[in-house]
């Protein structure tokens, strides 16, 4: 089973349409699709929900589709960084679902898992749980989250064989796996790719099964979001 395509276009291009809800991976700029996103602006596909940790930078990742006004709605825990993104959410023209970053990451985790919803306290007694469900457990208040499915998965790791089974790069793991399993379909951008049987069993961080479509991407940019030196 060969699962390389040769390229982010050719396999997006059956795949995406208008009003989809996709799960991006990345956190900041830091393992994030770069081609994948580049490729579905490219689409001119609208109406978008996206969800993920943050909505990347002014020009750069998620904040191109920004630009191009492809996204309808973020659902993210972090919004910081994008000048465009507080634009169009200031001005009524973004949808914003804010969610706390481990809440978002179990609401993927819920929904590659089958899970429908689950109770936890973060939140309680803030924005955060306005219109939601309280139940009481042990004394303690539990909102109720509904799990986050999408119809689409991007997803970026260091090294995939042909069949799908993926490695990333450390941080870089971060919620790529979650976002891969709480869609109907993911497509991987690595930067290499090895033959079958290559990868030891015990190297594998996500299994090919939750693995449609890889492109290879040797040489991605990895921009810093934000260079901080100290002053010696």
């Amino acid at each position: 089973m060969d699962k390389l395509y040769p390229s982010a276009r050719t396999a997006l291009e059956d795949l995406i349409a208008d009003g989809q809800t996709l799960a991006v991976g990345g956190f900041g700029l830091c393992g994030i699709p770069e081609q994948l996103i580049m490729a579905l602006r490219d689409s001119g596909k609208r109406d978008l929900t996206v969800i993920s940790n943050n909505a990347g930078v002014d020009g750069f990742g998620l904040g191109l589709l920004l630009e191009s006004r492809q996204i309808r709605k973020m659902v993210s825990s972090y919004v910081g960084e994008n000048k465009e993104f507080e634009r169009q959410y200031l001005a009524g023209e973004l949808e914003l679902e804010f969610t706390p970053q481990g809440t978002l990451a179990e609401k993927l985790r819920a929904a590659g898992a089958g899970i429908p919803a689950f109770f936890t306290k973060t939140g309680y007694g803030t924005l955060v749980a306005e219109g939601k469900e309280v139940r009481v457990f042990d004394g303690e208040h539990y909102v109720l989250e509904r799990s986050l499915p999408a119809d689409l998965a991007l997803v970026k790791a260091q090294v995939a064989d042909r069949a799908g089974n993926l490695r990333f790069n450390k941080t870089a793991r971060n919620f790529n796996p979650l976002a891969a399993m709480a869609a109907k379909v993911c497509v991987v951008e690595v930067e290499q790719v090895v033959e079958n049987g290559e990868l030891e069993p015990d190297d594998i961080h996500l299994p090919g099964i939750f693995v449609k479509r890889l492109v290879l991407h040797p040489a991605p940019e990895k921009r810093i979001e934000k260079l901080t030196l100290s002053e010696e």
